[in-house]
């Protein structure tokens, strides 16, 4: 059996939130776009629980005592792997906002571009990440 790099969880766990970030600048392009309609609530996507993924990955670990002075709990058992199909895809949400307009319209463009600028720094975060994951993988193999 052999396992592709992108099934190692850690890997997993970049990818879904690279289409999360992808997904979200589309949101927060609409937002843009709509900037003038009368009656348009902003929306933004729910957040991704990190933590959840990463209690979802694989086998929980946990400190074993191995003399009696130590303090310890046994190993917890292996959690399910996460379905990042089902995970992919945030939940729209509308994010109306204090600033609404007389016409009904709730987008604030400074607001907007603050979320875009920072959807923008955390996809090349993880394309970085990624990049370097995948160099140590090749070095440990020795390619």
């Amino acid at each position: 059996m052999t396992m592709s790099i992108g099934d190692l969880p850690i890997f997993s766990m970049m990818k879904q939130r690279l289409h999360w970030l992808t997904e979200r600048q589309q949101v927060l392009a609409q937002n843009v776009a709509n900037a003038n309609t009368p009656g348009y609530e902003a929306k933004d996507l729910k957040e991704l629980d990190f933590g959840a993924m990463v209690d979802a990955s694989g086998p929980k670990l946990a400190p074993v005592a191995t003399n009696a002075g130590h303090i310890g709990s046994p190993i917890a058992g292996s959690g399910a792997g996460l379905d990042f199909g089902r995970a992919r895809g945030g939940q729209i949400v509308k994010t109306p906002d204090f600033e609404t307009s007389p016409n009904g319209n709730s987008v604030t463009l400074e607001d907007q571009m603050v979320k875009v600028a920072q959807t923008q720094m955390d996809y090349e975060a993880v394309t970085t990440l990624y990049s370097k994951g995948l160099g140590l993988v090749r070095i440990a193999l020795g390619r």
